[in-house]
């Protein structure tokens, strides 16, 4: 056995003192992890999972981040609401939006497109179905009906299957046209516009003249019919139970000046009849989505450390009772018990370090994996990954804390008869 306590020529004297450098430190920490490869192997897979869910969440709450701020760019960041309250006058102004309301926004700067619209209340004898009342069966109950101006499939950015949206022609002359989503198409047994098709609220035909596959922007137009706002206003008069509200589509970096503007622009003797909404600030949804994020898995990862603790812990102490005789032995030829603290302190401390330095590196591949696979860019902070494998070390050596201190008070001779 290697006496790694050394200390001057005689160490059976009372004079001299033993010593322990940091390189016996360390090929003792080696020697005692390589004695027992498998045991090592399983007592520090809690540690790489802590260490490894760590670098995993703050990574990809980091690129997920990033990614909001993209899609807020692309599409939220565009978009402007404005709704209709009526101010003061609500009871008896059902509907502020004037009829040239789209004009009216589209003559600002930065404006792409906009529409005002509004949800139909519809009576209980008027479903929605594909024949006229009473001659046929396939009511739609769930449908509802949109009244909406021409300017607010363009301002949603709609893809159309088959067919087109309406226009300023069917508004000014009040058609009887309707769009409606590919979903409700198939309800109503409607597969292709080339017989023009036609649905009924009602007794009320309305010709479909587009089927939607999908909009950018509210995305329940696709579970909906909608017709042209005069057309609505004419059969149903203007809205009961919800008010209306204006859809606007803009340039980026223009949404919180159009914001600012649209409710002169719409009725500039009454701007207090008007909400407009600019789109939310996407720091502070960046932020909040990382701290939901950061405070659900981290919890995880405190988990996993916590379990990586305990086992290194726990091989720590019958390390310490498997290797009483060999404690007694170094006390015996002069090793203090600040020593043998220090020993399995070095062991345990290893342990921790490589399942730190593991898990910064599984955690990496994972976040570098799911980017990619989403086609995302990576973000990593330089900073988490020097602290992670620290991180290991400090839960290594907080594990080893209480084997250590025992094995330091095993006496010497109580030791050696074992």
């Amino acid at each position: 056995m290697r006496v790694l306590f050394s200390g001057r020529r005689s160490v059976a004297s009372s004079t001299d003192r033993s010593r322990i450098t940091p390189r016996d430190l360390y090929y003792e920490a080696i020697a005692g992890i390589l004695q027992r490869p498998a045991r090592s192997i399983l007592t520090v897979l809690g540690t790489v999972l802590g260490v490894g869910a760590f670098i995993s969440v703050l990574g990809l709450t980091s690129t997920a981040a990033s990614q909001i701020d993209d899609h807020f760019n692309g599409l939220t960041a565009t978009e402007v609401n404005v709704e209709d309250t009526g101010g003061k006058d609500s009871s008896r102004v059902p509907l502020a939006f004037p009829p040239d309301a789209d004009d009216r926004i589209r003559r600002l700067n930065g404006v792409v497109g906009a529409g005002v619209y509004w949800r139909v209340r519809l009576g209980p004898d008027e479903p929605v179905q594909a024949a006229p009342l009473g001659l046929a069966n396939g009511a739609d109950a769930q449908t509802q009906v949109v009244a909406a101006s021409s300017g607010v499939l363009a301002a949603a950015n709609s893809h159309f299957t088959e067919g087109r949206s309406f226009d300023r022609f069917h508004d000014a002359y009040r058609q009887q046209v309707a769009v409606i989503g590919r979903a409700t198409a198939a309800r109503m047994g409607i597969r292709t516009l080339r017989t023009t098709p036609a649905i009924f609220i009602g007794d009320t035909p309305f010709t479909v003249i587009g089927i939607l596959e999908d909009v950018d922007r509210k995305p329940d137009l696709l579970m909906s019919v909608i017709v042209p706002r005069s057309t609505a206003e004419r059969i149903w008069g203007p809205p009961s139970d919800t008010r209306a509200q204006m859809l606007i589509s803009t340039q980026l970096g223009a949404a919180t000046q159009v914001a600012g503007q649209a409710a002169v622009a719409l009725r500039p003797e009454h701007p207090d009849y008007f909400n407009a909404v600019p789109p939310p600030d996407p720091r502070s949804l960046r932020a909040a989505v990382g701290n939901d994020l950061s405070q659900l898995f981290l919890v995880l990862a405190a988990v996993c450390l916590v379990i990586g603790a305990v086992g290194i812990a726990n091989t720590t102490l019958v390390a310490v009772m498997e290797r009483t005789s060999e404690i007694g032995l170094r006390r015996a030829l002069g090793a203090r018990g600040l020593h043998i603290t220090l020993q399995f302190l070095g062991e345990s401390a290893a342990l921790g370090l490589i399942g730190g330095l593991a898990g910064t590196s599984i955690g990496s591949l994972v976040v570098v994996s799911v980017a990619v696979a989403r086609q995302w860019t990576p973000v990593l902070d330089p900073t988490m990954l020097m602290s992670a494998p620290a991180l290991g070390l400090v839960t290594g050596l907080l594990a080893g804390l209480y084997p250590a201190w025992r094995a330091s008070r095993i006496p010497p001779v109580e030791a050696l008869r074992r």
